[in-house]
């Protein structure tokens, strides 16, 4: 059995989920999403919890039983809590603003990099410029935005510059041994 799928879905205060054919819907607090679900995977509402059950136990319903689960989970916890990633950027003269619904970037480039920030996300920038909260109800936009961000200058192992996550250590590695040397 599925040890993710097994559990079940607590629904906290505020958030309204809906079950329709072949379909369920979340709202909350932080907004509305909705996500169809496979046609044999059951979802069960009690008073206020949520239980996903499959069919059988053949190999495509066990592993759509826990997807299944954690796409529901995820939809729960975006739209009360919401989803967060920080990006840090380092090197000289790199920086970040926003300015409407762009972020712009000076990244050592000779132009600078305007991001467009898509629907549904909502970006801040602190005073130094140098560090990037992305957030939204979403966890797999909030997701690929801020993987986007980062691929716009990846942080390199020589000098360390680039955007890189809060949580990522960047392996740093030694530069030519024979400087100056015959």
């Amino acid at each position: 059995m599925s040890r993710v799928g097994k559990k079940p879905i607590t629904i906290p205060a505020g958030v309204e989920a809906r079950l329709e054919s072949g379909k369920i819907t979340v709202k909350g607090p932080l907004g509305e999403m909705s996500q169809p679900i496979h046609p044999k995977m059951a979802v069960k509402k009690d008073s206020n919890t949520l239980v996903v059950e499959r069919p059988s136990d053949q190999k495509i319903y066990r592993e759509l039983h826990g997807l299944t689960r954690n796409i529901i989970a995820n939809m729960v916890t975006g739209v009360s809590k919401g989803f967060e990633k920080t990006l840090e950027i380092a090197g000289v003269g790199y920086k970040a603003a926003l300015q409407g619904t762009n972020l712009m970037f000076s990244l050592g480039f000779s132009h600078p990099v305007i991001f467009p920030i898509p629907k549904g996300i909502k970006a801040a920038v602190d005073p130094k410029q140098t560090t990037i909260t992305i957030k939204g109800a979403d966890k797999q936009l909030v997701g690929q935005v801020a993987a986007n961000l980062r691929s716009l200058k990846k942080p390199e192992p020589y000098k360390g510059k680039g955007i890189k996550y809060s949580t990522e250590t960047i392996k740093m590695k030694e530069g030519k041994a024979g400087k100056g040397g015959k």
